[in-house]
């Protein structure tokens, strides 16, 4: 499961709002580590998406 359909599931489910807590999700880094967010609980967490090498986007 991706990061934007974990998303998707939780904005389904209730939207959030400003100030509300992140849901908790899981992701790959670019090592193939899994990195969960509750991991950094207390800490600043800044996210990058980007497309892959050689693709549209």
């Amino acid at each position: 499961m991706g990061l934007m359909d974990h998303f998707r599931r939780v904005i389904i489910r209730r939207m959030l709002n400003s100030g509300d807590p992140a849901p908790d999700f899981s992701v790959s880094d670019h090592t193939g580590a899994t990195r969960r967010l509750s991991d950094y609980r207390g800490r600043h967490v800044v996210l990058w998406f980007y497309p892959r090498a050689n693709t549209p986007g």
